[in-house]
This record gives structure tokens, sequence and C-alpha cells, in this order.
């Protein structure tokens, strides 16, 4: 295996890029694997809720799933709060950012959004305003967001719960993510150069 040589981008040439591409690729295939085992970073991590966030998490992308969301969507209810433990205060946001290249914007938007509809539900707890989510009203994907607040996560907090394994969500994960549906990098991913 061989590196590029260059010591200043400006000075990378297209031998460079072809190696580093065929690299790349390769290096992407494997986001799949890196996102699970992220996730499994969430387990005894209960930051005192009743369930740790590796089972909120699974309980929420199970609910979905019960209720008949498509893949992606589950998907997206597995990994809302992947961002807890670099994202502490941004958690949305950060998971948002993972997902948006392999989703619609309405799923996108819903993941970004959602802790700040879940905060209808204890922001008045800490002094925030509970309708924060009000801002948003008029998004085409507001109802969508209060759906997935009401029917998935607010509800996947049950410590009497059977424990999910992970392993459950794994062909979904690796199914998701293996295709981008949106990137600067499109035409480099589809075309390997």
């Amino acid at each position: 295996m061989s590196n590029a040589t260059f010591s200043k981008m400006s000075d990378s040439t297209q031998d460079d890029w072809n190696l580093i591409i065929s690299e790349q690729i390769q290096f992407m295939a494997k986001l799949p694997d890196r996102i699970l085992a992220h996730m499994e970073l969430l387990e005894n991590d209960y930051g005192g809720f009743p369930v740790d966030r590796l089972q909120h998490c699974l309980q929420t992308a199970n609910l979905a799933a019960e209720a008949g969301e498509d893949d992606e969507y589950v998907v997206c209810a597995l990994l809302h709060d992947i961002g807890d433990t670099l994202g502490s205060l941004n958690h949305a946001d950060v998971a948002a950012v993972i997902l948006q290249p392999f989703v619609t914007e309405e799923n996108h938007w819903m993941v970004k959004h959602h802790a700040i509809f879940q905060g209808y539900n204890f922001f008045h707890y800490l002094g925030l305003d509970r309708n924060m989510r009000e801002q948003f009203r008029d998004s085409a994907h507001y109802q969508r967001t209060q759906d997935f607040v009401e029917k998935y996560d607010n509800l996947a907090f049950d410590a009497k719960a059977p424990r999910l394994s992970l392993a459950l969500f794994e062909p979904l994960v690796r199914k998701v993510f293996s295709t981008p549906k949106q990137s600067l990098y499109m035409k480099v991913v589809k075309s390997g150069v």
C-alpha cells in the first residue's frame, strides 16, 4: 500500500487522487461498521435516564419497525441519538449530519429537529419554553417530527421492556448506508474516480 507524497494539497496530482479515491472507497464501505461500533458506546450510559442510551435508541427503532415504518425511517429512529457521545449539547445536529447523505430530506429534518420537539415533554422543567417547536409550525416536516417523538422517541424509556440487541438492526444499517442519496462526492462515489 502506498500513499500520496504531496505536502500541500495544491501540489497533488491525478495519480495522487486516483490512489486516494481507491483508498477512500474502501474506507467508505466500512462506514456501517464504524456506525455500529459507535452505537455500542451508548451501552451502559444512562445519564440518569431509566434505560441506557443504546436501549433507548433500540426501543425507538423497534417501535418504529413494529409500526411498519420503512427501513430508512427505522434507521433514523435507531441513530437519532448517536450524537450524544460527541455532541452532548447538539446531539440531534450530529445525528442529522451523519445521516444526511443517506436519507431523504424529510427524515434528515426529523432527526435534526427531534430534540426540540421532544422538549415539549420536559423543557418546562428546565426553565425553557416547551413550545419551542412552534417556531417550525410552517415546516412541511413538522407533523412528521411531532409524530416521531410522540409515537416512538417519547415512549422508548421503558426499563421493564426486554433488552434489545443492536444485531437486530445491523442489516438495515448496512442497507441504508450502502447507497448515498446526496453528497458533494456523488460523482466520485458512483464512478470510483
